[in-house]
């Protein structure tokens, strides 16, 4: 076993003769423009021949986009070969107005949801529950098992939700999500391998046997990357400002190095023993498709559908 698992074995090159043996995730958002959609549909199509165990549509805060997810989930089931995860939150919605949902999308043949409390629809201001409402993602979970065996998804944080008053309260709570019946989490993005190991083997030794799946972030834009980390408690590290200093105008030299993090990043956890990823796309499949590449997935691996049986 490799002493340090945040590099690669002496010698060796990180991304040196993988295996390709990698589970992977994509999440995209609803498409607000027909330009939009254009380009969200040309990732699908470019990530689909990956064979991603599923891809995730995100939900946006107090259901603004609940007829746009929906829309987009049910498409990509219907008109591609992925298995498509719906996002659904707490946020300013009853357990009825849920349950509701949850069944048209079961009705609609979507067996996958990512259950999340949410973020509040005002930035700065703290979480409060509909009155009738789910009061937090594990009595979401656990209202989703009554409506249907959805398999379920969950958030952990690896750098501790905002509002946990510590991080062992943290983690009680992804406890509970997981009894409530979720099958998997995945993080909140990160920047460094080491704080994302870290956190599993806390997961671990807090007697969560689950699987935490690290959330991948390729940033080309670190204003938009700061303006997500404030809302989850993320940390963006200094150097990474440095890095992409003087890129405004060559977007191309922009991908290369958000491309080059991303990959060192995975290789870095790959190395750790991490063979579960889920990308943050943001639509676009490029960075994507590139860190898999090098992560040793090829089109036409059957590989993600053997470990999803397993």
């Amino acid at each position: 076993m490799n002493p340090n698992p945040s590099s690669a074995e002496p010698g060796r090159h990180l991304f040196e003769d993988l295996a390709g043996d990698i589970a992977v995730s994509f999440e995209f958002f609803p498409p607000k423009t027909a330009k939009m959609e254009e380009t969200l549909w040309e990732s699908v199509k470019m990530l689909e021949p990956l064979a991603p165990r599923f891809v995730s549509v995100t939900y946006g805060a107090g259901g603004s986009t609940r007829e746009r997810t929906h829309a987009t989930v049910a498409r990509i089931q219907r008109e591609t070969s992925l298995q498509a995860a719906a996002h659904l939150t707490c946020v300013e919605a009853s357990r009825g107005e849920i349950d509701d949902i949850a069944r048209a999308y079961w009705e609609a043949g979507i067996r996958h949801i990512v259950a999340l409390r949410g973020d509040p629809p005002e930035q700065g201001k703290a979480f409060a529950p509909h009155p009738d409402g789910y009061a937090n993602a594990a009595e979401l979970v656990a209202g989703l098992k009554q409506v249907a065996p959805f398999e379920i998804s969950v958030g952990c944080h690896p750098e501790c939700h905002p509002d946990a008053v510590s991080p062992a309260a943290d983690l009680d709570n992804l406890k509970r999500k997981i009894d409530a019946g979720a099958d998997r989490a995945i993080s909140q993005f990160f920047f460094s391998a080491d704080c994302f190991l870290r956190f599993r083997d806390a997961v671990a030794a807090a007697g969560i046997d689950a699987e935490i799946t690290p959330g991948i972030l390729p940033v080309s834009n670190v204003a938009q990357t700061r303006k997500f980390a404030a809302m989850c408690g993320a940390s963006i590290p200094s150097w990474l400002d440095r890095l992409f200093e003087g890129l405004d105008d060559l977007p191309a030299a922009r991908q290369l190095v958000a491309a080059t993090l991303a990959a060192e990043l995975c290789g870095e956890l790959y190395a750790g023993g991490i063979r579960e990823f889920h990308f943050y796309t943001l639509n676009r499949a490029e960075l994507s498709y590139a860190i898999c590449h090098l992560l040793g997935l090829r089109p036409g691996s059957d590989r993600n559908d053997r470990r999803c049986a397993a």
